[in-house]
């Protein structure tokens, strides 16, 4: 039975749905879940002004409340989860990680599991970074492809800080994928990485065999650039 407050919150959304924007959002993810109708800015503007008269629940309830957002059938209640986890994880235990893993494989989608491999893995994992180890070898062995798209994509906004030798063991290790959302997070990664060290992009993926997909992905960042510079000769 979901808590009180959960179904306050559930009867707010609901109360806004439409089913002509239902059909077409979840026609756009290609009818993987049921919509509400809710548009995003529509949908973080009511949920914050919830909070504002409600507060939002901390530590174990906040988490609690988020399952249960997560196990209603809506997209918008496991957006709105999310939002709430992310409000929350400066405070969160080290054993969050098992929540967020276990959203990672439920409701499964490109939308949700890259929320929660960059705004919350990657955050938590910055402040646990004794779990990284562990929880990569997990998530590449575990044949999940999701699970192995977060391992990619954990890391987005390291920058300076990335673990390049583990991005690219990463990489090495599931390159011969033939799923498309690997493949692209493959691309999405070394791209993010491109705009930090170019040069150590350039060179892993002249020694690295990747797809033709993830290849041009992963360059696009410097190829725009080198593009524009040598426009800019050609007009000096």
């Amino acid at each position: 039975m979901a808590s009180p407050y959960t179904e306050k919150l559930e009867a707010l959304l609901r109360a806004h749905s439409s089913e002509i924007d239902a059909a077409a959002m979840a026609a756009y993810m290609r009818d993987q879940f049921p919509f509400l109708g809710i548009r995003n800015p529509q949908r973080v503007a009511l949920t914050k002004q919830f909070w504002k008269e409600h507060g939002y629940p901390k530590g174990t309830e906040g988490v609690k409340v988020s399952e249960e957002l997560w196990a209603l059938p809506e997209r918008e209640f496991h957006y709105t989860g999310l939002l709430l986890l992310t409000q929350l994880r400066k405070d969160a235990e080290k054993e969050r990680i098992e929540v967020l893993e276990r959203m990672v494989v439920t409701n499964s989608w490109w939308d949700s599991v890259d929320t929660i491999a960059d705004h919350l893995i990657g955050f938590h994992l910055q402040k646990y970074p004794e779990l990284i180890p562990a929880c990569v070898e997990r998530w590449l062995a575990s044949g999940n492809m999701w699970l192995q798209r977060t391992a990619i994509l954990f890391q987005l906004k390291y920058k300076q800080r990335t673990d390049v030798p583990l991005l690219f063991s990463c990489i090495r290790r599931m390159a011969d994928s033939k799923e498309f959302f690997i493949r692209k997070a493959i691309g999405w990664a070394l791209r993010e990485y491109s705009k930090t060290d170019a040069a150590a992009v350039q060179a892993f993926v002249a020694e690295t065999e990747l797809s033709p997909l993830s290849v041009r992905e992963a360059l696009k960042v410097i190829q725009r650039k080198e593009g524009r510079e040598e426009r800019e000769e050609q007009e000096a």
